[in-house]
């Protein structure tokens, strides 16, 4: 009985693992490209990537994310659905798979600061806060082909080890604007120099992070202000008001129309759509995620005789992106809507 038994078993196909490919379709094409070749996502395919970073560094990146930028964390994929979208991505290059001491490298931070505000920052940004933009084929305007990434990030931060860091900074990447350290003139004791003010950024993040989740939590969710005109001439001077700021009416619609049947719409709640396009090329091409709230709109609501002017609040967004740019565009925005309340409703 039992060798019956295991001739039935051994006649079994043997579970099959996750499928690598499917899931790098399933949740990274969309940013990184077919094949990884890229898009809005850094190209990981690149041979000078893939030769320069880890299993831990790909594990620890698809598992954290990269807070505030547009990589998402996967938390909920289980540790062989991760190994299998590294394994796939392994699979586009016959190099070996690179592997680095965990030893910390020692050297003077501040003085590194010095070094990477000069040779560094201009495509990662100050204190590596990243570079404009995101990705290689997005359609918008950037300052480089590939976006020099956030190094001033806990996500980096946790994937990236010491040495990795300063064996991209040796050898560069071909095939980005990232040129070998000795290019620049840096010996090892700049470039570990380098490396520790790197490392050193970790140690304040959790104090700016405390500092703006205050900050955005003392934001309104929603702009509002209270209305002494009628819905219609509370509409038309909203429309004004959008004009008198240089911005396009795109259109005005009932607030659920196509959401409910016709015979249901509530009349008494209208959007207004408007949008200046130069912005809105300038918003995207800082971080597309900015189009979770674009185009602009505003909208009035008649309730028990009342009228009200609501819009989103867009300097509560900018807690999210990570991006002192987009930041300072989300707080000019929010003006913008305070001001077209204001004069609206005055």
């Amino acid at each position: 009985m039992v060798l019956a038994w295991l001739a039935v078993l051994l006649s079994q196909p043997l579970l099959a693992g996750p499928d690598g490919a499917e899931l790098f379709s399933r949740h990274c094409v969309a940013c990184h490209g077919e094949e990884g070749r890229g898009g809005v996502g850094v190209p990981l395919a690149l041979p000078a990537f893939l030769e320069s970073v880890d299993d831990r560094f790909l594990t620890v990146t698809i598992r954290e994310g990269r807070p505030g930028r547009v990589m998402p964390s996967f938390r909920t994929l289980s540790d062989a659905q991760i190994q299998a979208i590294v394994s796939y991505i392994r699979s586009w290059t016959d190099r070996p798979t690179p592997t680095f001491d965990p030893a910390p490298i020692q050297g003077d931070a501040q003085r590194g600061a010095r070094l990477f505000a000069s040779h560094c920052a201009g495509c990662h940004g100050p204190e590596g806060r990243g570079g404009h933009g995101t990705g290689v084929t997005f359609s918008r305007p950037r300052d480089l082909p590939i976006i020099a990434p956030a190094l001033r990030n806990r996500g980096f931060l946790a994937a990236a080890s010491d040495r990795l860091i300063r064996a991209t900074l040796v050898r560069g990447r071909e095939g980005t604007p990232m040129v070998p350290a000795t290019s620049l003139g840096l010996d090892d004791r700049d470039i570990d120099d380098i490396v520790a003010y790197i490392r050193s950024l970790e140690s304040t993040l959790h104090d700016e992070r405390r500092r703006l989740q205050e900050k955005h939590d003392a934001e309104p969710t929603v702009l509002m202000e209270e209305s002494s005109y009628t819905l219609e001439e509370t509409v038309e001077n909203v429309k004004q008001a959008i004009v008198g700021k240089n911005y396009r009416v795109v259109r005005v619609q009932r607030l659920e129309e196509g959401l409910v049947p016709e015979d249901q719409v509530n009349p008494r709640q209208v959007v207004v759509y408007f949008c200046n396009f130069n912005q809105l090329n300038q918003a995207l091409a800082i971080d597309p995620r900015v189009g979770l709230f674009l185009p602009c709109r505003i909208t009035v609501v008649e309730e028990k005789g009342v009228v009200r002017v609501y819009s989103t609040n867009p300097g509560r967004m900018a807690h999210f992106f990570n991006n002192d740019e987009l930041k300072e565009l989300c707080e000019e925005m929010s003006r913008t809507y305070e001001e077209i309340l204001e004069e609206a409703t005055l």
